[in-house]
């Protein structure tokens, strides 16, 4: 045979299946009609492991894998055609419906917002380019920034979550799991490290330079060609250059923004001493409520999900179903489970279009636990 035979022969084949899957829906929405006169649920997970147990000793065993993955699928797609028929409303999507007629058609150009650090710390510039006139709180860690929104002294919240170069700021995916808040909007930074030392200071004079964490490991190429230099790290990078501007020492710097230049007094020993010039740290601007401006674009979720294979691909299937891009997954340890994770996820959807609601309405019953984060849009 030649490839146009197969081909042909796929066409047909796919015609029958089209007609039988329109046929398998069809009767779904039949037996939706006797659930709802019966007060029954939409889901029988009795009988779909009855079901599948059926598919497995029913398929070729080569095949059996297949099977299950294809039967899997048909089962939440006759699941979501039975919820829409049935007109059943979940209390995310009211919710979310609530959002979109409540929140503002325009962001706040001024408000009360909680940055982690001092004068000059990174996350004051993203709240910068956020807010045209903010009154900044600062917070001397993440966790009482997320304590300030939860307590309304502050309206809004900014915290880092990734970096282009150093990757994702885990303490703050950590503490997503103990607050409660809404990501309202999110901004891209860009982040460029100098080495900042008193007034008159020599470079062969340093021995040892202090900043945050993630901005160590951002600099870590430059790090390595001072071999007698001590690293200490601290709680912010502005933090750094203050406690250096305080010290009176010279034989320490700090790797710091340039804005901590003026701010602190201090004098550049280096500029631009990142890795990778391209280094940009993603924020996050968080609210005790829920609010979704118009535009919305990207959503953040968390989910606990069962533990047993293919827990992760039913999730995974059902945004492939539905067309929906994927921009991020991170998991992070559950510290009360052993060998448990949390799932975070961020999605590429317009938060008006009807595959987002329809998605909204289906992945709670995947997961053990289900958190909506928000829907917003990324300022660049």
């Amino acid at each position: 045979m030649e490839l146009s035979d197969y081909r042909a022969q796929i066409d047909r084949i796919d015609t029958e299946l089209l007609r039988l899957f329109a046929e398998r829906m069809q009767t779904a929405a039949g037996i939706a009609a006797y659930k709802k006169a019966h007060s029954l649920p939409v889901l029988d997970a009795g009988r779909e492991r009855e079901k599948l147990a059926q598919i497995v000793k029913a398929a070729p065993e080569d095949l059996q894998e297949e099977a299950v993955s294809l039967y899997r699928l048909l089962f939440s797609l006759s699941r979501s055609y039975q919820r829409d028929l049935l007109d059943e409303k979940t209390t995310l999507p009211a919710l979310l419906k609530t959002a979109l007629e409540q929140t503002p058609q325009l962001f706040p150009p001024t408000a009360a917002v909680a940055c982690q650090g001092v004068e000059g710390a990174y996350s004051q510039q993203a709240c910068d380019k956020l807010f045209q006139h903010p009154s900044v709180f600062f917070c001397a860690t993440f966790d009482k920034v997320f304590s300030a929104i939860e307590q309304g002294l502050c309206q809004y919240g900014v915290l880092p979550l990734e970096n282009s170069t150093a990757g994702s700021v885990n303490a703050v995916y950590d503490l997503m799991q103990k607050h409660n808040f809404s990501i309202v909007r999110s901004v891209r930074l860009r982040v460029d490290h100098s080495l900042l030392a008193l007034p008159g200071v020599k470079p062969s004079e340093i021995r040892e330079i202090v900043s945050h964490g993630q901005a160590l490991e951002q600099c870590s190429e430059f790090l390595k060609q001072l071999p007698n230099v001590t690293v200490t790290r601290c709680e912010n990078t502005a933090a750094a250059a203050k406690f250096v501007a305080e010290s009176g020492r010279n034989d320490v710097a700090a790797l710091a923004s340039r804005a901590c230049i003026g701010l602190y007094g201090l004098e550049s020993l280096a500029a631009s001493v990142q890795d990778q010039g391209n280094n940009f740290t993603r924020f996050i601007c968080i609210a005790k409520n829920l609010e979704i401006y118009p535009g919305a674009d990207r959503t953040s979720l968390m989910m606990v999900l069962p533990h047993h294979p293919g827990s992760l691909y039913k999730v995974l299937s059902r945004f492939n179903a539905l067309g929906v891009n994927m921009n991020k997954l991170e998991s992070r340890p559950m510290p009360d489970r052993n060998f448990e994770f949390m799932f975070y996820f961020d999605l590429e959807t317009s938060v008006y279009a009807p595959q987002f609601t329809q998605l909204m309405g289906e992945l709670p019953e995947l997961c053990e636990e289900f958190t909506y984060l928000g829907s917003y849009s990324e300022v660049v």
